[in-house]
């Protein structure tokens, strides 16, 4: 393709004249005409100030036999990061994706720098993800950032990092990450066949589009088939183990993949404490997640069929059940909770804190003094509330509040057959459940492996 034949092709397809923000730069190097584009806002003015001026020092003689960009590019080039190309639907995309293009007369091809740099905030910790006494930093929203920190802890041979881009019109930037050898070859070529065949137009909302598209799920079913995380050090453990790592532009967390409910129960502290520390909080954290699922609903069972309850433990059960039948009182303050949380996350910070003591002292007491709940319900939510942080997982958190109000709803029409069908349904649902792995989703349970289920609850010594 001839040098104004480009031109022609990109102007068409970009429109600069009609984008601010899109650069294009006619020069002349060597005597000859020349034009480079790029992106206002990507491109690192102090690198390519040095670049042109060399390419400026050219004369007609440097250059004269040069006939093609990868000749160029081989002996005029001073910068490392740059690439040739002869494709220019490519050269737009690279060009919107923010490297510079050069094109000049005379030269088959064109040259493409990675000059770009992003606008990007700091590595610090992730507010939702943390760690006791692991490190202190955090992914960001840039790809090459991420997968640096990735590269950082993991100095072996065999971590790759396959680059691939996905989406007809967004063309987001994303990267696997594993370990040759050790991941599971299978798994990684069912992942890449998915990523490479997905038909999406545009991904604005970048995991949970890949999540979809990568999984199908029934539009009931609340279980996560993918574990996020924002910390570096968790994903680099996760790799070791023989997990692959799906990396994305633009996204402050990765995706783990394959994945099995005894995952989300795993944390990054466990690695950080001693084993016996470790094991100890592991199983805590199971106890509490399964009290948070059974707590209101064996609650209702026990009040509405006092005799099921020892006597021993009658004194839990409420002296008066209040102007509102129990039952309700449970579900609305499910619901409150719920209100008040998505009312927190749009409450400036400076008001947050308060906010939230205040509005959730002033709200149970009133509702407390009217009648309309008694102080054993709201102590109950107040617990589950606090008992669904013990998972850092937001959609494993839902997932455990929609089996709980699913078992709060069967207990109150059937009573202890409500609540012992509403278990076995979940546990159907989950058994139902197959990774990208092809196991079960409740392994090492189904099928059952002994060495991978004592795991679960003991954190034995590193090897």
């Amino acid at each position: 393709m001839l040098y104004d034949e480009w031109i022609k092709e990109i102007d068409n397809g970009l429109m600069p004249e009609k984008s601010f923000d899109i650069i294009k730069r006619e020069l002349e190097i060597g005597g000859k005409r020349a034009i480079l584009y790029f992106i206002d806002g990507f491109i690192k003015d102090e690198v390519y100030e040095k670049i042109l001026e060399f390419l400026y020092s050219q004369t007609p003689d440097d250059i004269s036999g040069i006939r093609d960009m990868k000749d160029f590019s081989r002996l005029k080039m001073p910068y490392v990061e740059v690439q040739c190309s002869y494709d220019v639907e490519f050269v737009k995309t690279m060009i919107l994706s923010g490297p510079s293009v050069l094109l000049i007369d005379g030269i088959n091809g064109a040259l493409i720098a990675d000059t770009r740099t992003y606008p990007a905030r700091s590595i610090e910790e992730p507010q939702k993800d943390k760690s006791l006494r692991g490190s202190r930093d955090g992914f960001v929203e840039t790809l090459v950032m991420n997968t640096a920190m990735i590269r950082r802890r993991i100095r072996d041979s065999r971590l790759r990092m396959e680059y691939m881009q996905i989406g007809s019109d967004t063309k987001l930037d994303i990267a696997l990450a594993y370990l040759d050898g050790v991941a599971d070859g299978r798994v990684l070529e069912i992942v890449r066949k998915k990523l490479k065949g997905l038909d999406i137009r545009g991904i604005s909302m970048t995991q949970q589009a890949i999540a979809e598209k990568l999984q199908k799920t029934a539009f009931f079913n609340p279980f996560p088939k993918f574990k996020t995380t924002e910390r570096p050090d968790y994903a680099s453990g996760c790799i070791f183990d023989g997990r692959i790592v799906l990396i994305m532009d633009n996204s402050p967390s990765v995706m783990i993949i394959p994945i099995s409910l005894s995952d989300f129960f795993r944390e990054t502290d466990d690695y950080y404490f001693l084993p016996v520390v470790a094991s100890y909080t592991r199983i805590i954290r199971m106890i509490v997640s399964m009290a948070n699922i059974f707590a209101t609903p064996l609650y209702l069972l026990f009040a509405k069929f006092p005799d099921f309850l020892p006597e021993c433990l009658k004194f839990i059960l409420p002296e008066k059940s209040g102007d509102m039948p129990l039952f309700l009182q449970l579900l609305l303050l499910e619901l409150l909770v719920d209100g008040l949380r998505l009312a927190s996350l749009n409450t400036p910070d400076v008001l947050s804190n308060p906010l939230g003591i205040v509005g959730g002292l002033l709200l149970s007491e009133f509702a407390i003094n009217a009648g309309w709940f008694v102080p054993e319900t709201v102590l109950l939510t107040a617990f589950i509330t606090i008992a669904g942080f013990s998972l850092p997982s937001f959609e494993m958190g839902y997932a455990m509040k929609f089996e709980r109000l699913l078992l709060l709803v069967l207990t109150q029409l059937f009573g202890i057959w409500g609540i012992a069908g509403g278990t076995l349904l979940i546990f159907v649902c989950m058994l139902n459940i197959k990774t990208l792995s092809g196991r079960n989703y409740l392994y090492p349970l189904v099928p059952f492996n002994l060495k991978a289920f004592t795991e679960l609850f003991i954190r034995y010594p590193a090897k």
